[in-house]
């Protein structure tokens, strides 16, 4: 009896690494959530920012050409990415205007992967995902949404 709870036990264990290895693998490419052939240059202020892993997302409210707005969240990759680019939570900020160069969702939905976020000031920073399988060289301007 007790080899056999010992037994159960050491399973038990390898299933829940197993899972989390799994998980960990699991993370989705570019490919799977976003259009290559659909790039957007979105224009606005920053509305919300969430800088969690495993990826950083921005909010920012964007005015159509009819005047009404909406709002598209943007993907970035990692915090420790992004702080390792130069670009760290604070350097955004609630109500800033923001320019980001990406690709939207497969669902059309106010979604995008950001490439590169510029501020008002120029600076400008890649804050995509390397490695998964994005675009490296975005279309014209005159192809945008």
């Amino acid at each position: 009896m007790k080899k056999k709870m010992i037994g159960l036990a050491i399973v038990g264990v390898c299933a829940l690494f197993v899972a989390g290895v799994t998980k960990m693998y699991a993370h989705h490419a570019f490919g799977a959530e976003f259009d290559p052939n659909r790039p957007v240059l979105l224009k606005g202020p920053v509305v919300k920012l969430e800088w969690i892993n495993p990826h950083t997302w921005i909010h920012l409210e964007v005015t159509k050409s009819g005047g009404t707005k909406e709002v598209w969240m943007v993907e970035g990759g990692t915090p420790n990415s992004l702080l390792r680019r130069g670009l760290k939570r604070d350097t955004l900020k609630v109500g800033q205007i923001i320019i980001v160069d990406g690709y939207q969702s497969k669902d059309r939905s106010n979604r995008a992967n950001g490439r590169d976020v510029t501020l008002e000031d120029g600076q400008k920073f890649f804050m995509g995902s390397s490695g998964t399988g994005a675009p490296y060289d975005a279309p014209g301007k005159e192809q945008r949404k």
